[in-house]
């Protein structure tokens, strides 16, 4: 009868996958656009914004006579667009803060290390898996999985020494592929909104200067044509203004929250590192 050899199980991880819905990244965009509209339409092209509004309404009134607020809604269609633009980049700026700030814990993540240190080297684990219960953030997950293999390999007598730190890292890194998505989900809209904000700003103020002179050509020239094309390029550079005033506010949350996810990315690297030296000087 032939010998079977038996074959080691593979240790199961303890990382299970989040499943987070990402709608979002839809559902913002869409109704931020409506909403911008609808502040273009009923806020900026209000009736006492107009010394001739126009009676007829509609979905693109051609009231006349602009004071105020009304010289905004003047600018065209793009203003709304802009609008909603602004809106949208408020709107992940907003989640983008929540979820980092969710992501670094309840504390100082270089202090957070230095405890589990303390305690690893005292071989104290479930001290150092309070301090992750504490500490929370994605810092604290990745050690926290970190540790429970840890834990798992200090009672294992099937593997060697390098085994088993090939096996903590494995789980470390396993835990990290999770968050990381997390951390960076939803940043593409700030960077894409740095880039468009700008050009449809210009877009907006191209298509009312094509519309003042359009307006100059037709009215033959004179004074009553020059203050008409001074008012419109006034009214169209309201688009360029809406547009780097966009563009520069996601630049510079794009650029603080990518900051962040770098200072949390070299927490999970460090406490990676953290675990597999701790386990192979004490456990050799």
């Amino acid at each position: 009868m032939a010998e079977t050899k038996p074959t080691a199980a593979k240790s199961a991880t303890s990382v299970q996958p989040k499943k987070k819905s990402n709608a979002i990244s839809w559902l913002a965009p869409t109704i931020c656009i409506v909403l911008g509209y609808c502040i273009w339409r009923f806020i900026l092209g209000a009736d006492s914004n107009f010394a001739r509004p126009d009676a007829n309404g509609g979905f693109w009134p051609k009231h006349a006579g602009p004071k105020g607020l009304g010289a905004m809604y003047e600018g065209g269609i793009i203003v709304p667009i802009l609008i909603g633009t602004f809106l949208t980049m408020l709107t992940f700026v907003i989640e983008r803060f929540m979820t980092i700030i969710k992501a670094t814990g309840t504390g100082n993540i270089a202090e957070f290390i230095r405890k589990v240190q303390y305690h690893l080297a005292n071989k104290n684990v479930d001290a150092a898996l309070a301090e992750c219960d504490k500490q929370k953030g994605s810092v604290g997950n990745v050690m926290k999985a970190g540790l429970r293999k840890y834990k798992d390999m200090m009672s294992n007598s099937e593997l060697d020494t390098e085994q088993k730190v090939l096996a903590i890292q494995k789980e470390v890194e396993e835990a990290t592929s999770l968050e990381l998505p997390m951390l960076e989900k939803n940043l593409v809209f700030l960077s894409t909104i740095a880039s468009v904000a700008t050009l449809l700003g210009l877009l907006g103020t191209v298509l009312g200067m094509i519309r003042s002179f359009s307006a100059l050509g037709n009215s033959g020239g004179g004074g009553a044509a020059a203050e008409a094309l001074s008012q419109g390029i006034s009214e169209a550079l309201y688009n360029t203004a809406l547009g780097i005033g966009t563009s520069a506010c996601a630049i510079i949350f794009y650029n603080i929250f990518t900051t962040k996810i770098d200072s949390i990315t070299y927490g999970i690297d460090e406490s990676g590192f953290t675990l597999t030296q701790s386990f192979a000087s004490l456990y050799k």
